[in-house]
């Protein structure tokens, strides 16, 4: 209860959990996503910073991406599903630090990171201004975020509307729940949510323009993206594909922090690892590495 104004405090946002899901195997391995796949990557080598100290990317999942943070000193793969990163552990070793969390309460202090990445993520959270405000607090100042979100505003989706098989309009700034926890997102929505969390946009990128069945089977994957990056930079101001990546920078805030970790209970930072878990100095909390996986998540039950 709020004491000072009588009422209940508002419910924690919901949180889309692929705990367990076959994601890797279905999605992307099963299904014909070579050309999505292959056009993400080339946004993300255009947005991203080459080199740097600190990359965390968020919903990290199995690590699909993980060979562009080549010029990266420490490279953190973070994500809610505790059995997507024992899966990436599996396949891509030690040489990665892997972070199972909740993106509105991250476990890095204040300043700690000096990139950010989040790519195919965005459309599961439903608290946007409190995930942005999240980053900003993590990202060093000059500090890059490279953010993809689910464009509602997409000629496809422009078309249906217009014919009448889209009843929700897609100039809508308001997010569109497509199913439960999925949304799509207004880029005027989304942009100024990022201003909002002192984030401003270098550079706009549409990817995905040809996110046809018919046309992947007539043109290799590798082809099809490559045209889709031609053009992409060009329509990225215009937004009409139904993915939109954007550059964005941390235009305050201090120096690298040297302190990595922090309390997501408590908030007490900067805190070190010791042994087997980082000791929290402030409640007293002690958040386990178990098989190599930092584990800051309260609700989870480990065998």
């Amino acid at each position: 209860m709020n004491d000072a104004a009588g009422a209940e405090a508002p419910p924690e946002p919901r949180i889309c959990d692929y705990e367990g899901s076959p994601y890797r195997t279905v999605f992307w391995e099963q299904a014909d996503r070579g050309y999505e796949d292959a056009a993400e990557r080339l946004a993300l080598r255009a947005m991203l910073p080459p080199t740097g100290e600190r990359l965390v990317e968020i919903g990290a999942g199995f690590g699909r991406l993980v060979d562009a943070y080549a010029g990266y000193r420490q490279v953190i793969l973070l994500d809610y599903a505790h059995s997507m990163l024992e899966d990436a552990r599996a396949r891509l070793g030690d040489a990665f630090t892997y972070v199972c969390a909740d993106l509105y309460r991250l476990p890095f202090a204040t300043h700690a990171l000096d990139t950010v990445v989040q790519v195919r993520v965005l459309h599961h959270v439903e608290d946007v201004p409190a995930a942005f405000g999240e980053v900003a607090r993590v990202l060093r100042g000059g500090g890059v975020y490279v953010l993809e979100f689910a464009n509602k505003r997409n000629l496809k989706s422009i078309a249906r509307y217009y014919a009448g098989g889209l009843a929700d309009s897609p100039f809508a700034r308001e997010p569109r729940e497509v199913v439960a926890l999925n949304w799509n997102f207004h880029p005027d929505y989304v942009e100024s949510a990022l201003r909002d969390a002192g984030l401003a946009v270098l550079r706009r990128r549409a990817v995905s323009h040809f996110r046809v069945g018919a046309l992947k089977r007539l043109v290799p994957a590798g082809a099809l993206a490559r045209v889709d990056g031609l053009i992409g930079d060009r329509l990225g101001g215009m937004a009409v594909a139904p993915s939109q990546f954007l550059q964005v920078l941390r235009t305050t805030g201090g120096p690298r922090s040297t302190g990595l970790w922090r309390c997501p209970r408590c908030g007490a930072e900067p805190l070190a690892a010791e042994g087997d878990g980082v000791p929290c100095t402030g409640c007293g909390a002690r958040w386990p590495i178990v098989n190599g996986i930092h584990v800051f998540r309260e609700n989870l039950d480990l065998p």
